[in-house]
């Protein structure tokens, strides 16, 4: 019998393509990247760094649109297999706890979204005087309730816990500033009910490994394994021609995910392909949501592409743990 790595669901509808036989990668590209190209709703130039899950057989996300306007926000979109997908042109409506419409959103980014207890959360960079994280449940994507924002400004990257861990939500987050962030550590915290969030925790500090020494934010929601929680995140360097986004990938600790049991060394994807060093910010490969089958090992990751595209990328859980086991990031 094969060893189950992954902890979850059975998923055999998921996007996979197999890597080429010519390939050492062990994070591959879809052949047919990017899956959203540019102007693919009326109001929007771009859709990328958007988030996906599985929904009724089929697949549901809610995606990035940066609007005519210059300004970002969420929009509900719909797939069969995955990676042809249907959005909608109404930015999501959200209302309060208590029925009443919420105020709408001054600007929505880079979401993330996750079943837990049979509610799905929608993570997003919200407006609060600046950048913080909001936070919104859904039954039936069909209402939206948005809670309150989990913390003071600047925050980004705010990237829910699939379950409940020693009884409570867990998030990662990025403290940061108002601007581009010339900085970056992830953070964990804490929450028993979804609002009020604290025992903040250090999980991951900048690398001497070059690309990812200027800064480092969670990225998909973390895969739960035999070997730990799967983080696959962010990691950036700064060049004479500015920021450049690679993927990464470490183990956090099934009972205290802020403890680090294995980071790799090495970038998984970096920006190589045209559509990911050209666009309106060059040189970015940002991932936001995986989808992953318990009985293959699969994992397709959805991730923007030069802040302008949505692409996917495939890796086989057993190979990937392995290499990051045979290349440790190790102090200096």
């Amino acid at each position: 019998m094969k060893k189950k790595t992954i902890l979850g669901k059975p998923l055999p509808n998921m996007p996979w393509q197999d890597k080429p036989k010519d390939s050492s990668e062990i994070m591959w590209r879809y052949d047919k990247n990017p899956v959203i190209g540019r102007r693919p709703i009326k109001d929007a130039g771009r859709i990328f760094n958007s988030a996906i899950i599985p929904y009724q057989g089929e697949f549901i996300g809610v995606f990035r649109a940066d609007h005519n306007n210059g300004y970002p926000n969420l929009h509900l979109g719909r797939s069969k297999d995955g990676i042809h997908w249907q959005i909608n042109e109404e930015i999501i409506k959200f209302h309060n706890e208590d029925g009443t419409p919420a105020k709408p959103i001054f600007y929505g980014y880079d979401p993330r979204l996750v079943e837990i207890d049979g509610s799905y959360y929608i993570t997003w960079c919200n407006y609060f005087n600046g950048p913080t994280i909001g936070i919104a449940r859904s039954q039936d994507f069909k209402t939206f309730v948005q809670l309150e924002n989990a913390f003071l400004p600047y925050n980004r990257n705010g990237v829910l816990f699939p379950r409940k861990i020693n009884g409570n939500y867990v998030m990662l987050n990025r403290p940061s500033d108002n601007g581009h962030t010339p900085f970056g550590d992830i953070y964990l915290s804490q929450s028993p009910d979804m609002t009020f969030w604290g025992k903040h925790r250090l999980v991951m500090k900048t690398s001497h490994n070059w690309w990812k020494n200027v800064k480092v934010g969670a990225g998909p929601i973390p895969i739960e394994t035999t070997e730990g929680w799967l983080m696959i995140y962010h990691g950036v360097c700064m060049t004479c021609s500015g920021f450049i986004y690679s993927i990464g990938a470490a183990l956090l600790d099934i009972d205290d995910p802020s403890q680090v049991l294995l980071d790799c060394e090495k970038y998984l994807l970096t920006p190589e392909e045209l559509y990911e060093t050209t666009g309106f910010v060059p040189n970015v490969t940002f991932p936001c949501a995986t989808l992953h089958d318990a009985d293959s090992g699969r994992i397709a990751i959805f991730y923007g592409a030069a802040d302008t595209y949505c692409a996917i990328a495939f890796a086989q859980v057993d190979e990937l743990i392995d290499y990051m086991k045979a290349h440790p990031n190790k102090p200096l």
